[in-house]
């Protein structure tokens, strides 16, 4: 049975620039799973738009947003500004906790390439605030020196043909103190194009955030 779902575009107000985001809320959410875009990417990914489709039949509120303004996005090394993009998640996750709608929803991070390093230095940062952490294809070992505070369960994902990728993600795995797991998906390369492992990842990323948002189908 679908889920009921309330959308909207947002204007998130940060420091000194205006993020642009889409809230989207299921009926009886209790969590939120916020995505954390990589370099190059935006909150119109297709591959991320479908992940946050199938977290939302699952029950997960989502928000899909640019860490970055289209002017910023024109300067390739913003992309890699990893310090910019952590403090940017923070600010909108902190906005998020003041929002009537929101303010009472479980946050978890959805993280994909360099955009996982932000979701993880964030986590590090809010501590108990962030529920649980997932990777997908990311270089969460940009965030190498706070992955032993991250406290949130993070779960490590990274396609079986990704092998440059798969060896940081290991490096950061062993980094990690809190509760963790990595998943290789076989057969898939660095943006899971392959048929099916897209799928894959959407399932393993839901069943973590169903086990740590507490969210009902």
């Amino acid at each position: 049975m679908e889920k009921m779902l309330t959308t909207e575009i947002l204007q998130i107000k940060v420091s000194d620039v205006t993020l642009t985001g889409d809230l989207t809320i299921p009926e009886n959410a209790t969590g939120i799973v916020v995505f954390s875009h990589g370099s190059g990417s935006s909150r119109l990914s297709t591959r991320n738009r479908f992940v946050a489709e199938f977290l939302q039949q699952h029950g997960h509120a989502t928000l899909l947003f640019d860490l970055l303004t289209p002017e910023e996005d024109l300067d390739y090394s913003m992309r890699f500004d990893i310090k910019l993009l952590t403090e940017r998640l923070i600010l909108t996750t902190d906005w998020l906790l003041q929002q009537a709608r929101t303010k009472n929803l479980k946050i978890g991070y959805f993280g994909s390439s360099t955009g996982a390093a932000s979701a993880l230095g964030a986590a590090a940062a809010l501590g108990t605030k962030i529920r649980a952490v997932v990777s997908r294809g990311g270089r969460p070992d940009l965030a190498a020196k706070v992955l032993s505070i991250v406290t949130a369960p993070t779960l490590l994902i990274v396609g079986g043909n990704d092998e440059p990728v798969i060896g940081m993600n290991q490096q950061a795995y062993d980094l990690l103190q809190s509760e963790k797991n990595l998943e290789i998906v076989a057969g898939a390369t660095h943006l899971f194009e392959e048929p099916g492992t897209l799928e894959h990842v959407a399932e393993l990323a839901a069943k973590w955030f169903d086990k740590y948002l507490d969210s009902g189908r």
